[in-house]
């Protein structure tokens, strides 16, 4: 389950994307959340964790979105079947 801050930055980043067609920077998800840098790297790092986005720290601004919804009670995420270091978004 997503704490509120989660959840919020996973909509701040669909809703962006969807109206601007284009990915929020981190500077956007400061503004739009009211947290500091730091806070939204660590939003951004338990989201990649979870398997909501494709995000590194290495390239901060390049955001991928995979889901864009909370998932229901009882879903587990498998990490070992995420691998971002063969995404083609982040090479």
């Amino acid at each position: 389950m997503l704490s509120d801050i989660e959840r919020k930055m996973l909509r701040v980043i669909s809703n962006y994307s969807m109206r601007w067609r284009e990915m929020p920077s981190i500077r956007e998800l400061e503004i739009k959340t009211g947290r500091s840098r730091r806070g939204v790297l660590e939003v951004l790092k338990t989201l990649n964790n979870e398997g909501y986005i494709e995000w590194s720290e290495s390239s901060p601004e390049n955001i991928v979105l995979i889901e864009a919804w909370e998932r229901g009670p009882g879903y587990q995420f498998k990490s070992s079947t995420f691998n971002s270091k063969n995404s083609p978004f982040l090479n």
